[in-house]
């Protein structure tokens, strides 16, 4: 984390796998900061995904974010890459407001296909007194399937232009021998090449 110097008044927590990190996820950052006038956006790479099976290791999906975000002068954590266990949000909330303050306006960045499953989320009477919940939809994505209960965090949602790409498609591109330029950052492709991520040269964590 960061120094609690800057006066950060509002800050925007992007959580996710980021595996890997892409234009998609920098798009979306760009557009939370200029809607929610945020004085900082985080990405904050889940260390061990309790919703996800198998994903490249932490500190590969760490650096790729940093390389990704730092173009774009966007902040990462390993707040979730150093905690030991299962990563849930409502945690790394709480740290993140002990860290900088009651006054501090905390929102929690998510698409919205893992916001629909919000109500599977650990400790979600925690994460509503801690956050709120900016769920990024896109056009024609309904979440009129989302009931919320009096107790879960406070959804806003914010529409984003449809960018076609996704971190599956792109692990799978890279599989396949087909070329990612231009669907991430340029750092991001050269460390995926480097490491021989997605190719089998690297390994994969499965929990």
């Amino acid at each position: 984390m960061q120094s609690k110097l800057g006066a950060v008044r509002r800050l925007g927590v992007f959580g996710g796998t980021f595996d890997p990190l892409h234009i998609g996820h920098i798009a979306v950052a760009a557009q939370v900061s200029e809607e929610f006038e945020l004085d900082r956006l985080m990405f904050v790479p889940a260390g061990r995904p309790w919703q996800k099976e198998t994903y490249a290791g932490p500190e590969d999906r760490y650096l790729m974010s940093v390389l990704g975000a730092s173009d774009a002068s966007f902040s990462v954590s390993r707040i979730e890459i150093d905690r030991k266990g299962p990563t849930y949000t409502a945690d790394t909330m709480s740290s993140l407001r002990s860290f900088y303050g009651d006054e501090v306006r905390l929102l929690f960045v998510a698409g919205a296909d893992a916001v629909l499953h919000l109500g599977s989320w650990e400790k979600l009477d925690s994460l509503a007194r801690l956050a709120e919940v900016v769920a990024v939809t896109r056009s024609g994505f309904e979440l009129s399937q989302l009931s919320p209960e009096p107790w879960w965090p406070a959804v806003r949602m914010m529409e984003v232009p449809n960018v076609d790409v996704s971190s599956t498609g792109i692990r799978e591109r890279v599989t396949q021998g087909l070329p990612i330029g231009g669907l991430v950052p340029p750092a991001v492709e050269l460390y995926i090449h480097t490491h021989r991520l997605y190719s089998g040269g690297a390994s994969r964590k499965t929990p």
